[in-house]
């Protein structure tokens, strides 16, 4: 009886695994550790609430995690390091140049990714998934996977909300109050910022739709020649995304409802991990602090320029403080004996040390994002995408100054540092911004994970979908309500001022004819 007992529940055990358990294919395509992060937090996410994930990324697990099962595109990293490698080339032009050279990067990404051997073997394998998802960094073509699997397209975004996550879903972007992403904007704009933003945003409109996108139709044809859904058709169906970001580090704005904020899935809300013995004792024997700096994982330090590279260690050398350099070689001729570096940090177990007083970094997100959970003030350095956006938040805010790499000299740099790190009011600022971050009634990953599955168990949602992406742009903007109206209006008014006319002149011609009648009795 026991043992019959205990047959069962293994049956039930199994039988409930495979009802509650879903499968998702996630697509996470570009060679940048930090966009990593966030696509496989939440396939960790998924993993541990019992679903299957099949990662796409070139970033192969080092400590297999259960139910995650990786797709491994190496090639990625190739194609990726030769747009790295122009970073600081590329930073010195302006934003409207920089647009097409970043694009022109996703489309390489986007084919890379394509052409990887595991990837055709994935879509030739006759099988389904529960869900497809998907990074949203300018790779379009790759929502075709969707369909290809028969599953609801979601899709996720390291960078916050952007014109390319906006039209999946028909989130409006009111450019009155809405910044671009790569402008310096915050949403209070005077009329001439106001004025660049409508012009960027139409910009990106006609690129988008005249050569970007175009591009991406032709990948999605040729990968996905089976796929009934038009291109344009399939992006309009996304069923979800999910954004890296908070309100309380950006600007409020609207979205739809199928567009949720999951800002921080990556951050360690659990106790710190133990440091490195090294890098610990390096911290806790600094007499007034560490400062931690990183320019992330697409740029290296080592190739900075001689000339800038000399004012960023001049500076570090004047400093009083230690500090945790995250530098591509192990050490440098001339390395202050304050300076401790390495090519790799566990930046959020620093920035959780209470020795650690601020961040020198290149204002990506995620950095912004956790240095704002720990409550830690940045000196930014931004170099390309978002990271201007984020560091004018950071002034706008209060807990960070920026540096501009073009203006950078010992003198600036170390001006940066010593009113970050002298002025009470930088730092008060990052806790009252870290106390805001916090007060959530869920985690981020707990509310991406929920929404996954939400979508997931109702077929796609589509009660979430908005009429907006039935129609076309006049429709939209009722330029073919406007035209009519105004039309009417025109017609009205002429045909007043006509009626009108003709009257004062029967008037007129009245009011002569007594006249003429006097003349001739006379």
């Amino acid at each position: 009886m026991h043992g019959l007992l205990t047959t069962w529940l293994f049956l039930l055990a199994a039988f409930l695994g495979q009802t509650w358990g879903y499968s998702y294919l996630m697509v996470s395509h570009t060679a940048s550790k930090s966009h990593h992060a966030v696509g496989f937090a939440l396939a960790k996410g998924l993993a541990a609430a019992g679903h299957e994930v099949t990662l796409i990324s070139p970033f192969p697990q080092k400590k297999p995690v259960k139910n995650l099962i990786d797709v491994d595109t190496p090639n990625i990293i190739t194609a990726m390091g030769v747009h790295k490698a122009r970073i600081l080339e590329n930073a010195k032009k302006s934003v409207i140049w920089r647009y097409p050279i970043i694009h022109a990067m996703g489309l390489d990404l986007t084919s890379a990714l394509f052409k990887a051997p595991a990837v055709q073997e994935l879509l030739a394998q006759n099988r389904t998934f529960d869900g497809v998802i998907c990074e949203v960094f300018m790779n379009d073509a790759h929502y075709g996977f969707a369909e290809h699997f028969g599953a609801p397209l979601i899709t996720f975004s390291s960078l916050g909300a952007t014109g390319g996550t906006s039209d999946l879903v028909g989130t409006p972007s009111p450019a009155s109050y809405v910044p671009h992403s790569l402008l310096r904007f915050s949403d209070r704009m005077n009329f001439w910022e106001r004025a660049q933003n409508l012009g960027f945003q139409v910009y990106e409109f006609i690129y988008q739709n005249l050569v970007n996108l175009p591009r991406h139709e032709v990948l999605y044809k040729k990968y996905f020649p089976n796929n009934k859904q038009d291109f344009y058709e399939m992006r309009r169906n996304t069923a979800l995304v999910l954004l890296n970001n908070h309100v309380s580090l950006s600007n409020p704005r609207p979205y739809s409802p199928n567009m949720i904020e999951v800002g921080g899935m990556h951050v360690n809300r659990k106790a710190p991990k133990p440091l490195p013995k090294k890098i610990r004792e390096f911290i806790e024997g600094a007499e007034h602090g560490v400062i931690y700096f990183s320019l992330g994982s697409n740029l290296n330090s080592k190739d900075l320029p001689k000339q800038k590279r000399k004012a960023i260690v001049e500076t570090l050398r004047s400093l009083k403080y230690r500090v945790l350099w995250k530098y591509e070689e192990e050490t440098f001729e001339d390395k202050p004996e304050n300076v401790f570096v390495s090519k790799w940090f566990p930046q959020d177990d620093i920035l959780a040390h209470e020795k650690v007083i601020a961040f020198i970094t290149h204002g990506g997100l995620l950095s912004t994002m956790e240095s704002i959970y720990h409550g830690k003030p940045v000196v930014g350095i931004p170099f390309f995408g978002d990271q201007f956006m984020n560091m004018a938040r950071a002034e706008q805010s209060g807990y960070g100054i920026t540096v501009k790499y073009a203006q950078l000299t010992a003198s600036l740099f170390r001006s940066a540092i010593d009113r970050v790190t002298s002025d009470p009011s930088y730092r008060e600022r990052a806790k009252v911004m870290s106390n805001q971050f916090r007060d959530q009634k869920e985690t981020p990953l707990e509310r991406a994970v929920y929404w996954v599955e939400h979508v997931t168990r109702q077929k796609g949602a589509k009660y979430l979908r908005s009429a907006c992406q039935d129609l076309n742009f006049i429709q939209y903007f009722n330029l073919d309500v406007l035209a009519t109206f105004f039309s009417v209006l025109s017609l009205v008014l002429i045909s007043a001022f006509l009626t009108l006319r003709f009257v004062v002149n029967k008037v007129r011609s009245s009011l002569s004819r007594p006249k003429s009648l006097k003349k001739k009795t006379n």
